[in-house]
């Protein structure tokens, strides 16, 4: 192993082209986005190192034994985010990147390709929302100030591109650097944009040129041997230094390189990507997956550790993948029935017992609708969502709370969800999901807009069928609650005003409403909206089940109601956690069913 003789970018850009550097499967996903592709440039016409890349030489016997892929040239955001597999040639040796995937599949993509990520607030379902954008340099002048360190003002830019009518800047098609091989035909092109005369133009896509044509600044260190433990060692090695890989990231290629008849990249990036479909709307990691396919397949330690991705839990997860492929799908659609998305979901690792109980159990999607799993269902939901709820269970000792689930699973859960063993178990590692009335006083303190707080409100309003869309809903609707609006009903104090602007957001004035019931109501008074909707029947069951002390027609009321509904939903909430409020008698736990 040594280091080969240094090449220039455009060198490197044209051996990914012809195939001749290629990714191994053991390498993950480009991750980069715009803003660090364009500083990479800025670091490039700066004349300053951007590293030195470690390369793999496969042999053509080698070759064939292992996957490849090209690198992104063209990466979209929502339809083209990974890359694709080569088919190389029988009897074609490549040299394959160990160390250094995101620079170059930057400079291969700004050169000859383009970049589409999504505008913010740009819906997912329209095209428009992921412009195609390529590699521009403004020639006229250097970057603003910026905290990003930037001299150089390059930017990823839809075309057609407008030019500024006052002339301030020029925006250069940088990418089009690549492709003129002469120096000479250079000032054809800058002439073609009418910079030809421009001396600062002129110097700076000179020097820009040069840095990709003509000065030889990647070195590359070249690993020889054959031996794929070996390079597995000096790939994790390297990577595992710092932090730009995740450590999954890591396992994940061991995983790749030891499946035979599954891709292992492509099925598990897969998985993800169904688990964090719209149907579900969360935000799942390969860590989750990886930690879930060790926890269901039995595999004694679920840790992060090398050696728990031996050739044999690898084969063994690769030959029951798709029962644990299965359970994740449907644990990941019980917690969406729950009403939990990536926005109120506080801790991924819930998942993982879940989808162990639905394949202890050997369950399917029918699960999830069937009238005689209803109470199984409650109480799984009860569990996750007060657990999710109790500060620390999905913390620290992540793997040992997994393991002795787990095993409680396995011994008790043959025929439905064993909450008392598991909180038992739980209990003894520290992990109680026992509330004491501090930490309801806590929860009752929430607001609008908490990751946690629709969390409370499925847990106080169990009647909820959070399978529907719902909306976390003011019931004094917020806009009326400003301080001018407040105090036109009446004479507060300081303190009383505070109290009501701080009770706008808080439990107290929050239930949960379908989509649709909630954008009908819009801005109206809750007992006029009320009134107008439902019977008085419906009214009076409406009260009780969000336990509402009444429904005023003004905002006379305004604080007292607060206070009144406030003091309901902390009895509540204590009483289904097991605890107590403030002001009750002292009651023995009874957790929700």
């Amino acid at each position: 192993m040594g280091f080969q003789s240094a090449i220039t970018i455009a060198e490197a850009v044209r051996k990914i082209q012809r195939r001749e550097l290629v990714l191994p499967a053991i390498q993950r996903s480009f991750v980069w986005n715009d803003d660090q592709m364009c500083r990479l440039f800025d670091s490039i016409l700066r004349g300053y190192p951007i590293g030195s890349f470690l390369s793999w030489k496969v042999q053509a016997e080698t070759a064939g034994q292992f996957k490849f892929y090209d690198f992104m040239r063209d990466y979209h955001e929502k339809d083209r985010r990974h890359s694709q597999e080569l088919d190389l040639p029988p009897g074609q040796a490549v040299t394959a990147v160990l160390d250094g995937q995101q620079r170059l599949t930057s400079l291969n993509m700004a050169l000859r390709g383009s970049y589409a990520s999504r505008v913010r607030y740009g819906r997912k379902d329209q095209a428009k929302s992921f412009p195609v954008r390529r590699l521009y340099l403004n020639v006229l002048g250097e970057a603003a100030e910026n905290d990003r360190g930037m001299k150089y003002d390059f930017k990823m830019l839809a075309e057609p591109v407008k030019q500024p009518a006052d002339g301030s800047a020029y925006w250069f098609p940088a990418y089009r650097l690549f492709g003129i091989e002469k120096f000479g035909s250079l000032m054809g092109v800058l002439a073609s944009h009418g910079l030809g005369n421009n001396e600062h133009a002129v110097t700076i896509v000179g020097d820009l040129y040069a840095a990709i044509h003509s000065e030889p600044t990647l070195h590359f260190y070249e690993e020889a041997s054959q031996d794929i433990d070996k390079v597995l060692d000096i790939f994790i090695r390297v990577n595992s230094g710092g932090t730009v890989l995740s450590q999954s990231d890591l396992l994940l290629s061991i995983a790749t390189a030891q499946w035979d008849k599954r891709d292992a990249r492509k099925e598990i990036q897969s998985l993800v990507d169904t688990l964090n479909g719209p149907d579900q709307r969360f935000w799942f990691s390969k860590d989750v997956v990886l930690k879930s396919g060790l926890m269901l397949t039995g595999v004694a330690d679920v840790g992060f550790k090398v050696r728990n991705f031996n050739r044999d839990n690898m084969t063994r997860l690769e030959e029951r993948w798709d029962e644990v492929s299965g359970a994740l799908t449907t644990a990941a659609g019980l917690l969406a029935d729950f009403g939990l998305s990536s926005a109120t979901l506080t801790a991924n690792s819930v998942l993982i017992p879940v989808a162990y109980y639905i394949r202890r159990r050997g369950l399917g999607e029918s699960y999830r609708e069937r009238p005689a799993d209803r109470a199984d269902r409650a109480a799984l939901r009860s569990w996750v969502i007060r657990s999710l709820l109790k500060p620390g269970v999905w913390g620290s000792g992540l793997d040992t709370l997994l393991r002795e689930l787990r095993e409680v699973i396995q011994q008790h859960g043959e025929a439905g969800f064993p909450v008392a063993q598991l909180e038992a178990r739980m209990a003894g590692r520290g992990k109680s999901l026992v509330f004491t009335p501090e930490e309801v006083e806590d929860l009752m303190a929430w607001q609008y807009g908490g990751s946690g707080t629709f969390a409370v409100l499925a847990l106080l309003f169990p009647h909820v069928n959070t399978r529907n869309l719902h909306h976390v809903d003011h019931v004094f609707p917020r806009s009326l609650l400003t301080t001018p609006k407040l105090k036109r009903h009446r004479k507060y104090t300081e303190e009383e005003l505070g109290e009501a602007i701080w009770y706008r957001d808080s439990l107290a004035n929050l239930q949960l409403l379908e989509g649709p019931e909630n954008i009908a109501k819009k801005d109206q008074l809750p007992e006029q909206w009320a009134r107008a909707t439902m019977s008085p029947e419906a009214y009076e069951s409406f009260l009780q089940l969000n336990a509402l002390p009444g429904l005023p027609a003004s905002l006379d009321d305004y604080l007292g109601w607060c206070e009144r509904r406030h003091h309901l939903l902390g009895q509540r909430l204590a009483k289904l956690l097991g605890t107590t409020w403030p002001g009750q008698e002292e009651q023995p736990a009874n957790p929700l069913d």
